[in-house]
């Protein structure tokens, strides 16, 4: 059997996505025992206990299928947010609706324009389509460069990735900015505000695109549970948009794809705004004092409205990378996002900041 013969065109130059190591991976290879993971941006908090209970009572039921309309959790988040359920998607993580948003409307050749770098997963589904990525670099400053990539506009173009905060850089485009850009975008141009860490920013000119869809029915707003309420592991996110955008999304939509579990965490979640608010407050206490430490010890970072910061080794990110394993300490290499001297370090508890500084101390007087 000839399978080259039988691949798609489309795909064969996608490249897996490769996740952060976990840290059972870590132990293993390298017969630790102590071992953060400040790699995937995860809640170092854990999940609100107001989840664990829900997960904990409706784990009897996962005989039965979910309830494939999600009609509790789009009814709280509906009510959460302030808007109709007729504008909600909800997906297995932000990821899946990324991925439906380009297979409900992105035609073979027509243009996707993104941030360099950014989130993977936009190219992902581009070249899922056969669609064409059109790559915008980031400014001096480490931002989307909006006015370039208005430039990039053209009859082809069809989806508008923006990342705010930015992954892997954590910087933000600000209000100003982003309506101007939003006033320069054809109407028949979909434009896609991933707010993943939104939660995280404390920029008072950080944009709420949520306060922007009324003004613009080609925007659709992205936000997930996976980091500020901690349920990565269970894999829920959602989008807001037009409701007419919406119901074509929902063509394309696997029934069932939010799991029970999921379902009933997420809702619960939804209502532990201490839990919300002790996340945020660990994430700033964390981020003041990885400031200074990197400071320190000499090290270049982009200041940061995410969870995590984008740190300027000034080596071989990989290297440091691997070193860095062999303390217990997983992070995130540069390289996958071209830049090799950067790092992307989440922002976990103290004492994990803290085995953080001490083993990239010592790291780094070992790494050329």
């Amino acid at each position: 059997m000839e399978v080259e013969a039988l691949i798609r065109e489309a795909i064969r130059d996608i490249k897996p996505y490769v996740p952060g190591k976990p840290i059972e991976e870590v132990q293993r290879e390298l017969g630790l025992s102590d071992v953060v993971k400040l790699a995937s941006n995860e809640n170092p908090l854990g999940p609100s206990p107001l989840a664990i209970k829900a997960i904990q009572e409706e784990a009897a039921g996962v005989n039965l299928y979910p309830d494939g309309t999600c009609f509790e959790l789009r009814r709280a988040l509906a009510q959460h947010l302030q808007v109709t359920e007729e504008s909600l998607i909800l997906g297995n993580g932000a990821d899946e609706i990324i991925k439906l948003i380009a297979e409900a409307f992105l035609r073979p050749d027509e243009e996707v324009i993104v941030g360099q770098p950014s989130f993977s997963e936009y190219d992902f589904c581009a070249q899922l389509m056969g669609g064409k990525v059109v790559p915008v670099p980031l400014d001096a400053e480490f931002r989307f460069d909006l006015p370039a990539m208005a430039k990039r506009i053209n009859h082809g173009t069809k989806l508008i990735f923006i990342c705010n905060p930015n992954n892997p850089t954590g910087t933000i485009v600000k209000r100003g900015e982003l309506v101007q850009f939003l006033d320069q975008v054809p109407p028949q141009v979909l434009v896609i505000l991933d707010e993943a860490y939104g939660e995280f920013a404390d920029d008072p000119d950080y944009p709420q695109g949520l306060e922007l869809l009324p003004n613009y029915p080609n925007l659709v707003v992205l936000r997930t549970f996976s980091k500020v309420y901690g349920l990565a592991g269970l894999r829920v996110g959602y989008g807001v948009g037009n409701p007419e955008v919406i119901s074509w999304i929902h063509r394309v939509r696997e029934p069932f794809n939010v799991n029970r579990l999921a379902q009933k965490a997420a809702c619960a979640a939804l209502g532990d705004g201490a839990h919300v608010k002790r996340t945020q407050e660990n994430n700033q206490q964390g981020k003041r004092y990885l400031y200074g430490e990197l400071a320190r010890l000499g090290l270049a970072y982009l200041p940061t409205q995410a969870n995590f910061i984008f740190v300027n080794v000034g080596r071989d990110s990989r290297k440091v990378f691997q070193a860095l394993l062999k303390e217990g300490v997983i992070t995130r290499t540069g390289d996958i996002f071209g830049l090799d001297n950067f790092l992307r370090i989440s922002i976990g508890k103290p004492e994990e900041n803290r085995k953080l500084v001490s083993a990239l101390e010592k790291v780094l007087s070992q790494v050329d």
